[in-house]
C-alpha cells in the first residue's frame, strides 16, 4: 500500500505532485494494512508520512501505535505548524461543558 511506500511518498507525492503539506496516513484502525499496530505505525513513519491516524478509540491499538511514534520534529513539525496557520476559526469550546451536555443524553 502507498501509505508504507517511501517511493510513493517521496517520489510521487512529494516529488512529482509537489505536495509539501502535512501528510497523514489512512485510518490504521480500518485494518487495511497487515501486521500489528506498532509495526504498521513504524512502517508508515519510515515511508515519510508525517502523522499516523487511528480513529476507532480502542486504547490497546492506540497504545501500540504510540509506542512506535515520537513527538513531531523537523520537517513534519514545520508542516504541522504551517497547517495550523490555515485554521481561521479555532474551536474554543469548553470541553467539560460539552462532556456534561453529552452526558445528559445518555
Amino acid at each position: 500500500p502507498a501509505t508504507t511506500s517511501a517511493k510513493v511518498v517521496n517520489e510521487v507525492i512529494r516529488g512529482e505532485i509537489g505536495f509539501d503539506g502535512l501528510l497523514m496516513s489512512d485510518d490504521t484502525s480500518m485494518k487495511a494494512l497487515s501486521g500489528d499496530f506498532p509495526t504498521k505505525a513504524a512502517a508508515i513513519l519510515a515511508a515519510g508520512v508525517d502523522l499516523v491516524l487511528h480513529c476507532n478509540g480502542v486504547f490497546e491499538e492506540m497504545s501500540g501505535i504510540a509506542s512506535r511514534t515520537t513527538a513531531l520534529a523537523g520537517k513534519s513539525l514545520a508542516r504541522a505548524e504551517r497547517a495550523l496557520t490555515y485554521i481561521k476559526n479555532r474551536d474554543v469550546a469548553d470541553e467539560s461543558a460539552i462532556r456534561a451536555e453529552f452526558a445528559t443524553y445518555f
